[in-house]
C-alpha cells in the first residue's frame, strides 16, 4: 500500500510534466490534432530556441534569455548576503545570547508571518526615497531582507542542536565570536547551508511579486518574462513555446535541488531537534 501510494503521488505530479515536455519537442500542426499525451512524431527544438531568444514580450523579442541573467543577478547577491547575515544571527542567538535576546528573536520571527502584499506599498516608497526603485539593487536588498527570519530560525535551531562543549571547550581556550564562527561552527554546518541555499534560491528564483512591482521591463526577473509570453494576446498561441519557456524558467531551482537533495533532508531533520 505504501508503495502503490507513492507511485500514485509521482505520477500525479510527473505527469504533467511529460505533457510540458512532449509539447514542448512537437511543432504546431501537430500539436492541432489534439492528443497531448502522445509522443512527438518529429522532434523539434525550435521551440526551446524561440523561447530562449525570440519569443517577444511587448516590444522586446530576445526571448527569455534577457530575464535568465537578471534573475541571476537577482539571485546570487541575495542569496548570499541573506545567508550571511541569518548565519551569523543564528549563531549569535544560539551561543551568545545577551540581555533582551529571545524578545528580539520572537520580533524577528513575526516576521516570517506578514504578508508581503501588506508591506509592498511602504517598501515601494523607501526605495524610491533612497533612489534605488525599479533597481536591481533594490530588489536585492528586498530579497535578503524577507529571507532573514526564516532563514534566523533556521541557523538558530541547527546551531543550538551542536554540542554545547565545543562551543565551551574554545570559550576556554581563548577563542573570540568569529573565531568560533569560523572555525568550529562553519566547518560543521555544511547540511543547514545547503537548506538555507535550496530555499533562498527556489524562492528568489521563482518569485513574480516583488520582481514584477519592484523593477522595470528591463530588469525583469525570468518569472515575469515567463508570464508576458505566455499571456501575450498577440498572433497564434505557441502552446509549445510556452511550455518550452516554462521549463527553461524552472530548471536552475530544479538542477539545485537535485544535485543536493540529500543534504538538505539531513539539514532540515538536524535544524528541526530543538527549539
Amino acid at each position: 500500500m505504501l508503495y502503490g501510494t507513492l507511485t500514485v503521488a509521482a505520477l500525479y505530479y510527473l505527469l504533467p510534466l511529460y505533457v510540458m515536455v512532449v509539447t514542448s519537442l512537437k511543432g504546431m500542426p501537430e500539436i492541432r490534432l489534439g492528443n497531448i499525451f502522445s509522443p512527438p512524431m518529429e522532434i523539434t527544438f525550435e521551440p526551446w530556441v524561440k523561447a530562449w531568444a525570440e519569443a517577444c514580450t511587448g516590444l522586446n523579442c530576445d526571448g527569455l534569455s534577457r530575464g535568465f541573467w537578471n534573475s541571476v543577478r537577482i539571485t546570487v547577491p541575495s542569496v548570499i548576503i541573506s545567508i550571511a547575515i541569518a548565519s551569523v544571527n543564528g549563531y549569535a542567538l544560539a551561543n551568545w545570547r545577551f540581555k533582551g535576546s529571545e524578545l528580539f528573536f520572537s520580533i524577528l520571527i513575526i516576521g516570517a508571518f506578514i504578508p508581503y502584499q501588506v508591506m509592498i506599498y511602504p517598501i515601494v516608497i523607501i526605495l524610491r526615497e533612497i533612489g534605488i526603485y525599479g533597481t536591481l539593487t533594490g530588489l536585492v536588498i528586498v530579497h535578503s531582507i524577507f529571507g532573514m527570519p526564516i532563514l534566523t530560525l533556521l541557523f538558530r535551531n541547527y546551531f543550538v542542536s551542536l554540542p554545547e562543549e565545543l562551543f565551551k571547550a574554545a570559550r576556554v581556550d581563548g577563542a573570540g565570536f568569529w573565531q568560533i564562527f569560523l572555525k568550529i561552527m562553519l566547518p560543521m554546518s555544511l547540511p543547514i547551508f545547503v537548506v538555507a541555499m535550496i530555499l533562498q534560491v527556489t524562492g528568489i528564483w521563482n518569485d513574480f511579486l516583488f520582481g514584477v512591482v519592484f523593477t522595470r521591463p528591463d530588469t525583469y526577473p525570468m518569472t515575469v518574462q515567463l508570464n508576458n509570453i505566455v499571456n501575450s494576446v498577440q498572433g497564434v498561441k505557441e502552446y509549445n513555446v510556452n511550455m518550452a519557456a516554462t521549463i527553461l524558467t524552472g530548471l536552475v531551482p530544479l538542477i539545485v535541488y537535485f544535485v543536493s537533495g540529500r543534504l538538505f533532508v539531513r539539514g532540515i531533520a538536524a535544524g528541526a531537534v530543538k527549539g
